[in-house]
């Protein structure tokens, strides 16, 4: 048996455990292959639509007219996605991606989803390409097992927090497409000069001025410090790439650039400024743009923006997200794989301005439904890292 195949067991009982159960004895060591029996996906060209849904390992793809199993089973990727396990009951059909359970053994559907949940299924990788899993890797891996009324106990604790984390991450959904909303009625359509929705003291007020990105802010380049000086990183000024756009509001980064760099010539930007992606392979998908809350560095993929008239930059950042799509469409190819809007492009792109209050009503609409955004996701993110917590401690510690 490989090394990787086995998890040897360094304590049979779990740190936390429900007082019915205190004294209850250690847990028994057993192998999957003994707890239930692993069932292959199969294709389906031949099936009709249908009300039966189907799965592969990244999830649900489409519903079909025949089930291939009926019941409680926990799934787990055989090739691809081969670390996001997830249950299902009832009628479905898996195709040959993907792996289901069944025919459960001194143990509850429930309970294996949780002890998949711990398993780091990429140490299990048979192959250096796509990865994959076989059935009998699988089925040799060793777990231990409570007793069936203990796993019970154990999966209703964790299924009740799932539930709530279900119900935050709908919450969650509904704000964001609340803010979508928002956006696409808050500013002018393609080709009008107002908006659908406008506040009340602002009805009347007349058409938005159309001007050029390029009339209305200051565009900077940055760049990329010596990788080959060491003084010039791990320091405390953000530097912003690509991998750090994933925000609306940016105050750090994966990397960090020092003063020695600063002062041998990297640009800082002043908090409050607009940061734009213009090249990169992410620029097919989406286009990243955001704030600075405070000051950072850039390197040459990004340009960021500063105001050259009076106006509402939070306005401006929320007015260009809402052209996102417009901006798709400035995108071109480096000839390498990239992604890239040109500067010139980028600069003539039209934008509309109301008077400074209604951009100002506007910014502080959309930062406030922001605010609650960010709120949910710190709630969502509390509840995982409670879930991660109960995950180490209701089960005993495995080791390799």
């Amino acid at each position: 048996m490989k090394q990787k195949e086995k998890a040897s067991l360094t304590q049979m009982v779990p740190d936390l455990r429900f007082p019915e159960f205190s004294d209850a004895g250690d847990w028994v060591e057993r192998k999957f292959e003994n707890l239930f029996t692993i069932g292959g996906g199969r294709d389906y060209k031949h099936l009709k639509p249908g009300s039966v849904p189907m799965y592969g390992s990244g999830g649900y793809m489409l519903s079909v007219n025949e089930y291939l199993h009926e019941g409680e089973s926990v799934c787990i990727g055989r090739k691809g996605t081969i670390d996001k396990p997830f249950f299902l009951s009832g009628r479905f059909w898996t195709v040959d991606t993907l792996f289901y359970t069944h025919s459960f053994r001194e143990s509850l559907p429930k309970f294996i989803l949780f002890i998949f949940q711990k398993i780091k299924w990429t140490d299990h990788n048979e192959t250096g390409g796509i990865p994959s899993l076989s059935k009998t890797t699988i089925g040799k891996i060793s777990v231990p097992i409570p007793s069936l009324p203990e796993q019970q106990k154990i999966a209703d604790c964790l299924s009740s927090l799932d539930e709530v984390l279900s119900l935050e991450s709908q919450k969650l959904q509904s704000l964001q497409s609340y803010k979508k909303g928002l956006l696409q009625n808050l500013f002018p359509a393609e080709g009008e000069t107002v908006p659908k929705l406008r506040f009340p003291e602002f009805e009347g007020a007349g058409d938005w001025e159309e001007r050029k990105l390029g009339d209305v802010c200051e565009f900077f380049s940055g760049g990329t410090p010596s990788k080959e000086n060491p003084k010039f990183w791990n320091g405390t000024i953000p530097w912003i790439s690509a991998s750090s756009m994933h925000d609306t509001f940016i105050e750090t980064s994966d990397q960090m650039i020092s003063n020695f760099a600063v002062s041998a010539g990297a640009r800082i930007v002043p908090k409050n400024s607009i940061l734009i992606l213009i090249r990169g392979s992410m620029l097919y998908k989406r286009v990243p743009i955001c704030i600075n809350n405070v000051e950072v560095a850039f390197n040459q993929d990004v340009k960021a923006l500063t105001p050259i008239l009076s106006i509402s930059l939070l306005f401006m950042l929320y007015q260009l997200i809402s052209k996102e799509i417009s901006l798709l469409s400035l995108v071109g190819s480096t000839g390498i794989g990239a992604g890239k809007i040109d500067t010139e492009d980028l600069k003539a792109f039209t934008v509309y301005l109301p008077s400074l209050s209604e951009q100002q009503n506007i910014a502080d609409c959309l930062s406030s439904v922001d605010a609650l955004i960010q709120e949910q996701s710190e709630r969502i993110e509390r509840l995982k890292s409670h879930k991660k917590g109960l995950l180490q401690g209701l089960f005993p510690v495995m080791g390799e």
